[in-house]
């Protein structure tokens, strides 16, 4: 199944400048604190108002912080002067039920950063719609269930969300249509055994009566602090013929990504898994609602990838300062990979970063 967004892969090669500065940097901290993210996800507010049953971030507790609309915009504006190139608002908590999330993006897209969002699509708000969705490249709405029944159970809320939610997003596609904005609009199932008959579905409500561009059905993935365990065996090998049903539903303008790729990464485990994070922390980093700056966000609240807070220090100041440095040598020499997340943010680059450092394929010069 086509995957023109490359979702079930990674989109490096693309960088080859920024490849090339961190090969160099090797071992070097004064060369390597210099490398600056590509990406980075940030998260507008803690708080979120479902309580899905696989949620990764439940151990944080969804606190009610809000990052200040000034430390965005201040921490931004850097981050556009460093060369960041993209920034997912997303977190830890529902990125719309920030009031001022629209003036980030704005100040996002003034920085030369492009902007994207993941979001239950439960809120939306007219400001969002005239100033922010012109700014954006894509917008992924998190629906896990093709019914209204299905979609309180998982989502762990209201059965009225499940129709707000698709209104929501056709009041998106309208708005872009009407306009001719470029933004991306998309949505994602999360497989489970509780919703697997429901994707067909799902994705005929997403082409058909909302006019999105793609359902993306991916696995899921156990995070190492979450509180819940519900998910944590599931076996992906029985599901992954679902991917030539729902082949079927494609159009010109309209794709189901099935990631099977990772669906067999999920069930293969740590077999054939790269020795060590070459990513972190270089391509990407986290901003948590309270302003703190994480190397990754599968290690929150641990203070080892804690580099500063937005709140009280510029990103340049922190992403080259001693926390960072000290992450750094940390990650490189005494990260155990084994204890990291499998299928993390970062799995696609971290394969093709490994093939690159270690060479493992005889007559690299015979190109």
């Amino acid at each position: 199944m086509s995957d023109r967004y490359a979702i079930d892969s990674h989109k490096l090669m693309y960088h080859p400048q920024r490849i090339a500065q961190l090969l160099d940097a090797g071992d070097d901290w004064n060369k390597a604190k210099a490398v600056y993210p590509l990406y980075v996800e940030m998260s507008p507010v803690g708080a979120c108002n479902h309580r899905c049953t696989f949620c990764a971030m439940d151990y944080i507790g969804y606190q009610p912080t809000r990052l200040p609309l000034e430390t965005a915009e201040r921490a931004l504006a850097d981050m556009g002067r460093l060369g960041i190139r993209s920034v997912m608002f997303a977190g830890e908590g529902e990125p719309m039920l920030h009031k001022d999330i629209h003036r980030m993006v704005a100040a996002a897209a003034e920085a030369g950063i492009d902007t994207a969002m993941t979001t239950n699509a439960s809120v939306l708000t007219p400001a969002f719609v005239e100033q922010a969705l012109p700014h954006m490249s894509w917008i992924k709405a998190s629906v896990n269930a093709g019914t209204a029944d299905s979609y309180a159970r998982i989502h762990r809320t209201k059965a009225d969300d499940f129709q707000r939610v698709l209104d929501n997003l056709k009041t998106l596609a309208d708005a872009r249509r009407r306009h001719g904005y470029a933004c991306t609009l998309g949505a994602q199932i999360l497989l489970l055994p509780e919703n697997a008959h429901e994707v067909e579905p799902l994705a005929r409500l997403c082409r058909d009566d909302i006019g999105l561009d793609y359902l993306v059905v991916k696995p899921h993935s156990q995070h190492r602090f979450s509180l819940t365990k519900a998910y944590e065996g599931i076996d992906y090998q029985a599901t992954l013929r679902l991917g030539d049903s729902l082949r079927a539903l494609n159009t010109n303008s309209f794709q189901v990504i099935f990631r099977d790729n990772t669906m067999k990464k999920h069930d293969a485990g740590e077999a054939n898994r790269y020795r060590s994070c070459n990513a972190t922390p270089f391509l990407w980093a986290y901003v948590m609602a309270t302003g703190a700056v994480y190397g990754c966000s599968a290690y929150l609240l641990n203070p080892r990838f804690d580099y500063g807070n937005l709140n009280h220090a510029s990103f340049q100041d922190i992403w080259e300062g001693e926390r960072r440095r000290d992450n750094f040598r940390y990650v490189r020499h005494e990260l155990d990979i084994h204890e990291c997340r499998l299928n993390c943010r970062m799995d696609e680059a971290n394969r093709y970063l490994d093939r690159l450092i270690r060479r493992d394929v005889p007559h690299i010069n015979f190109i």
